[in-house]
Parts: C-alpha cells; sequence; structure tokens
C-alpha cells in the first residue's frame, strides 16, 4: 500500500478499493436496464406547493424519453454530438429530456433557468446549442436572446405537463390568468407534439425492419457540458463523457451498496437538477438505484417543501448548508418528517459544524459531507457510514472534513512546485480517476492549466491525514461559493464596471451566516452613487447569487 492509498484500511466492510463496473457502455442504457428491473414503480412525482402532484414510473420515462430520442434523430435530423441546452427546474420534463438526448449521441447543456438574457446567450454561444428546451414561464428571456445564438428548434414545455387532464387543465388556467406565462414570438415546438413525433418514427422504424440504425454512444462519447465559472470571467464548460459519468456512479454504487435498498428507496430532490450534484446523485444514480425521485420545482420559500415531506416518506436526500440550517426554523418541519431518513449527502459548499450538529440533534438523521467538483463528475471523497437499524453510523472519529477518496480515485495534496507533502501537511488537492472530465469545451489553455500530467488541480487548499481522510481549508482559486453556487470575483466587477459611472470595483466573498458567503462590492465612483442604483445595474446582467450583497463606496 502507497502513501497516497492510505484511505483503503479507512473503508468500512464491504467497500472494495475499486468500483464494480456496470454492464453497460453508455447512460442510455443505464436508463434501459433501470426501466426493465423497476418498471411500472413510480420514478419521478412532481409536488407542487399546493400539494397537487403527477408521477412518471420507470417504464414510462423510459419510453417517453426514446420518443424524445427519435424526435431529435429523425425529426429534427441531429448528428451524434449537438447540443441540446434544457432550461428547466426540477419538473417531469427534465428526465425525458435529459434522457431522450443522452440516448440520441447528443449532449446535454444544463443551463440556469435563473440567468439573466445575458447570461444566456453567453452559454447558449459558447456550447453552440442547436436547441432548447425552455418552461414556458422564460418564454420572454428566450425571445430576447435566441436570435443572436446557434439554436435552431426551441421546445416549450410546462409545468403541468405530464398531470392528469382535470389537474393539467386548472393548473394551466391559473398560471394563464396570474400573468405567469408570457408570449413567445418565435417559432416553437410543444414537448408533447415533440413527443408524439417521435414516437410515431419510432412505429415506422419497428415497421421497417431495414430502417437505418443510429450509432449508440460510447462511453468516450461527449454526454453533458456542464458550465462552472470561468477564470477570465466567462463560463467554462466541463466536458463529461459517458464514461466519466457512469464511473461516479459506479463508483457511489460501491460506497452505498452498504446501506441503500434498491427499489425501496424515496429521494428528495430540491436541489435543481441543472446542478451537478443533483444530475449525477439525483437523476442518474437515482434512477439506476430504483429510487423514488421527489421533484420540487422551486425551494423558495420554504414552506413549498412542506407538501413533499409531508407525503412522502424520505429516505435520502441532497442538500447544502444553507438548505439544512433552514429547515429546522420551519414551523411546519417536524422531526418525525425524517424518521424513515438515512442520511443527507451534502456538498456544494461546506456544512458548518454547528449547522450538521444541530440538524443531526434534530432530525436523528446523519448528514454525509463529500467534495466534488464539476470537473470531476462530480463526487471525488465521502464521509465513510454504516448501517445500523433504521440510521447511519460514521466510521471514523474525524468529524468536518469531507472524507475518504472513491473507490478508484486518488487524491494528492502537492506544494507549489507539485511535489507530495507529507501527511498533515497542506498543499492544493489535486484528483486523478475515471470520473474526471476530458477538458474543457473549447477551451485548450484552460484545459492545459487544470489538468496537468493526469492530474486535475482543483484550486483548493487542504490536508490528507495519516488514515487518508481530506480536509480543505482554505481555496487557492479566486472564487466565492454562495450557497453552494460558485461566484467569480472577476465576472462581477467586469458586470459592475459596465456601470458609467464606476471609475474602478473590486469585489471579495465574506462570511455569511445563511449562505456561507456572500458577495461584496468596493466601488470607486466617478459620480454620486448608490447601492441601489448598482444593485439594479447588477441584477440585470447577473443572476442573483452573484449580485453583491454589500457595497462599500471609496474615494479611490
Amino acid at each position: 500500500m502507497t502513501a497516497e492509498q492510505v484511505w483503503w484500511s479507512s473503508y468500512p466492510e464491504g467497500v472494495g478499493r475499486e468500483a464494480q463496473p456496470f454492464p453497460v457502455e453508455n447512460l442510455g442504457q443505464l436508463v434501459r436496464q433501470a426501466a426493465q428491473r423497476y418498471g411500472d414503480r413510480k420514478a419521478e412525482t412532481l409536488v407542487l406547493p399546493n400539494g397537487m402532484q403527477a408521477s412518471l414510473s420507470f417504464k414510462e420515462i423510459d419510453r417517453l424519453s426514446d420518443d424524445f430520442a427519435s424526435y431529435l434523430q429523425h425529426g429534427l435530423r441531429l448528428q451524434s454530438g449537438a447540443r441540446i441546452a434544457i432550461l428547466l427546474p426540477n419538473a417531469l420534463a427534465y428526465p425525458i429530456c435529459a434522457f431522450g438526448a443522452l440516448k440520441a449521441g447528443c449532449v446535454v447543456v444544463n443551463t440556469n433557468p435563473l440567468y439573466t438574457p445575458r447570461e444566456l446567450e453567453l452559454q447558449l454561444q459558447d456550447s453552440g446549442a442547436e436547441v432548447l428546451v425552455v418552461l414556458d414561464h422564460f418564454g420572454d428571456k428566450v425571445a430576447s436572446v435566441v436570435p443572436r445564438t446557434q439554436v435552431k428548434t426551441i421546445v416549450v414545455t410546462g409545468i403541468a405537463d405530464f398531470f392528469p387532464l382535470v389537474s393539467r387543465t386548472l393548473i394551466q388556467a391559473k398560471l394563464r390568468f396570474s400573468g405567469l406565462i408570457p408570449r413567445l414570438d418565435l417559432p416553437f415546438t410543444r414537448l408533447p407534439g415533440a413527443l408524439r413525433q417521435g414516437a410515431l418514427y419510432r412505429a415506422k422504424e419497428h415497421l421497417l425492419p431495414d430502417a437505418v440504425r443510429h450509432p449508440e454512444p460510447t462511453r468516450d462519447s461527449l454526454a453533458l457540458l456542464q458550465y462552472t465559472g470561468g477564470t477570465t470571467g466567462t463560463s467554462k464548460g466541463a466536458m463529461l463523457s459517458h464514461g466519466n459519468l457512469l464511473a461516479n456512479l459506479e463508483q457511489i454504487a460501491e460506497i452505498t451498496k452498504i446501506y441503500l435498498t434498491y427499489g425501496e428507496e424515496t429521494v428528495l430532490t430540491v436541489l435543481p437538477m441543472y446542478h451537478v450534484i443533483a444530475f449525477t446523485i439525483n437523476l442518474l444514480f437515482g434512477f439506476h438505484t430504483g429510487s423514488h425521485s421527489i421533484l420540487v420545482p422551486n425551494p423558495r420559500p420554504l414552506k413549498n417543501l412542506h407538501a413533499a415531506f409531508k407525503n412522502h416518506e424520505i429516505t435520502w436526500m441532497t442538500a447544502v448548508n444553507t438548505l439544512l440550517k433552514a429547515l429546522p426554523d420551519e414551523p411546519w418541519f417536524q422531526p418525525q418528517m425524517t424518521r424513515k431518513m438515512l442520511a443527507v449527502f451534502a456538498g456544494g459548499m461546506q456544512t458548518h459544524p454547528s449547522v450538521l450538529q444541530r440538524w443531526e440533534a434534530f432530525t436523528g438523521c446523519l448528514v454525509i459531507e463529500g467534495f466534488g467538483l464539476s470537473e470531476a463528475s462530480p463526487l471525488v471523497t465521502y464521509n465513510a457510514a454504516v448501517r445500523e437499524g433504521g440510521r447511519l453510523r460514521r466510521t471514523m472519529a474525524q468529524v468536518g472534513g469531507v472524507g475518504l477518496p472513491l473507490p478508484g480515485t486518488e487524491v494528492r495534496i502537492v506544494d507549489d512546485g507539485g511535489q507530495s507533502v507529507a501527511p498533515g501537511g497542506h498543499g492544493e488537492i489535486v484528483v486523478r480517476g475515471p470520473q474526471v472530465m476530458a477538458g474543457y469545451w473549447q477551451q485548450p489553455e484552460e484545459t492545459a492549466r487544470t489538468l496537468r500530467d493526469g492530474w486535475l488541480h482543483t484550486g483548493d487548499i487542504g490536508c490528507l491525514d495519516a488514515e487518508g481522510y481530506l480536509q480543505i481549508t482554505d481555496r487557492k482559486k479566486d472564487m466565492i461559493i454562495v450557497s453552494g453556487f460558485n461566484v467569480f470575483p472577476n465576472e462581477v466587477e467586469a458586470c459592475i464596471a459596465l456601470h458609467p459611472d464606476v471609475a474602478d470595483v473590486a469585489v471579495v466573498g465574506v462570511p455569511d451566516e445563511s449562505t456561507g458567503e456572500a458577495v461584496r462590492a468596493f466601488v470607486v465612483s466617478r459620480k454620486h452613487l448608490t447601492a441601489e442604483e448598482i444593485r439594479a445595474h447588477c441584477r440585470s446582467l447577473l443572476v442573483n447569487y452573484k449580485v453583491p450583497t454589500r457595497f462599500s463606496f471609496l474615494a479611490e
């Protein structure tokens, strides 16, 4: 055993040093395999704040995603590698469109619905997306952006799609009456219509044995462009292959097989599936394990989660520190709502020790922290646990760190010269494993800076102890983490500097009780400016979590 692999001896009994490979070559095959295994069991249930809900089974999602794949291949005649941007909150359309794109050999481009038109345009232009799947709530945003991009087809879905007829009619009427569905003055196709087209093409294929068959993606095929903040002030797309994502799923399966029961779990999906944590763990891993995923489209305000907790016995969920801190303060949230919950898998930002202790005391449910990043699909490390009765127990004395490297993953701590430091020493965390991205989309220089000699340089500072337990102690890269979302100061500075009355600006991260960190701006103005004027300017250019919460005005 080498010094880099001391963590092997810290694995719980039953967890292997290497993950067992799945007998599939792509994510589409993984979906079909799950559908065959779990059939009519509920796969996804969308729960609205008023308690109305709709469900789709594993078999239904497999069939509908096949229809969407057929629509892309035959209706739009897209080639393998075409990019499909998905601009959706958590909704039943999300797994259908994501799985369909992957089955068709296309590339999913996860896109934040909260983006401003400027941010959306930059991502669509950079990815070269040809198809945009969008919720009808965002029609006005799309209309101003799409003509300046390579998008050729807009597919529109509504939150009520896939609800029973009566419920669907009521929801649609209420949304229209409330003025929440803006007019979209561009040609578009409704998702149900696209699915009907795809079903017809599939029927023709079955009747024509000599019909042209499209090649299946391989593990090397690109599956996902997951955009992450760039050091140059614009986002860059981490290129994740089918093999990268399958490898991370295999690793997660290896560490959780000793306590999860396939086909019997219920997962709360409150983190957005366009975020890489929920995409990999809730969507892909949840589907593979036959978990019933409870989708919450918008967690703000937190009372929107009440119906999900009240009507479903959640057995696991993913979360960030902000959610774990706020939920116990909700008057409706009671400990009995988590009586069946094995664990919360926390990431995206550090879980504060006081938040972790309070959550576990209030709910009796363990918080399992891990370390990950978009460039690693995302999971790299985890806190080991075993099942005792209906709960989990940590197997290591260390608390507050991010745990052990996953099976098949190597982690080193290196100094500025790239040399490994002694156990307990501090340095940059570098990672090697099958889940690490191929590089950044059309950014060879950024790729070369981040991937060196097969190692992913994370930009995070940490230390490994003698048992292989990882602690993150600082951040080398210039980044602020707000409620699990990455904010790069230079992007915020560039937007503030566009204001004609700003002479100079600097942006930093400051501790925040609610969000972990918050954005603070120091501004030198050419004439008198107020914080609200600058804030309004920022809101027109930046998604809300990037907008500074505090402004300080300086003379120079």
